[in-house]
């Protein structure tokens, strides 16, 4: 289980949206190197706490500090097994790092499983890789997957999307619906031996 993953964040990413599946791909062996434009291993990225609460969108609250665990400006696309795109404010400007775009591209032309959630999208659309694909958002995001030439789908906000590499959701309540779907992705099958084998 020992796969090697880019989870893309940047300041204002959703506090759910990165802690959840940080820690929950760490707890099952795989080694996660969490990166933001312009910053480097040791730095932090401010979390935003949205929330639905009745409103027409959701509300948003500063969360915690998420401390980064490797050097954005030394990732390597060609070194890892997947990709995942957290949620939340930053996408709408770490997509403008071409950077972050190439990542994105190079996982897809190398056909490894990549995981976006809720505003992660953004970067999908920005890097134009949804062409011809199926997937899901956050409704706001709806038309710019449109615009991008893929297939927009509204589904409850605790379900996923699989199209071939690509599994999406709409916000985090889909946390274990993603990452049950991103476990099969990346070629993990959980069982009693192998947690076993994890924690000696």
């Amino acid at each position: 289980m020992n796969k090697k993953i880019i989870m893309l964040v940047g300041d204002f990413v959703e506090d759910y949206e990165v802690m959840v599946p940080f820690q929950a791909l760490l707890s099952i062996g795989c080694k996660v190197h969490a990166v933001c434009p312009d910053k480097k291993s040791g730095d932090s990225v401010v979390t935003a706490v949205h929330d639905f609460a009745g409103f027409q969108t959701y509300t948003e609250s500063r969360g915690h500090n998420f401390t980064l665990n490797a050097t954005f400006n030394e990732i390597n696309p060609d070194e890892y097994d997947a990709l995942y795109i957290c949620g939340g404010r930053a996408p709408e400007y770490i997509r403008l790092n071409e950077h972050v775009l190439e990542i994105t591209r190079s996982l897809f032309k190398a056909n490894k499983p990549v995981a976006a959630i809720c505003h992660g999208i953004q970067v999908l659309t920005a890097a134009d890789v949804v062409r011809g694909r199926t997937l899901t958002a956050y409704p706001a995001i709806g038309p710019d997957i449109t615009r991008a030439g893929g297939t927009y789908k509204l589904i409850p906000v605790d379900e996923a999307i699989v199209d071939e590499n690509l599994v999406t959701s709409p916000a985090w309540p889909g946390h274990p619906r993603i990452l049950q779907e991103f476990y099969k992705l990346l070629g993990i099958t959980i069982t009693d031996q192998n947690l076993a084998a994890l924690n000696g």
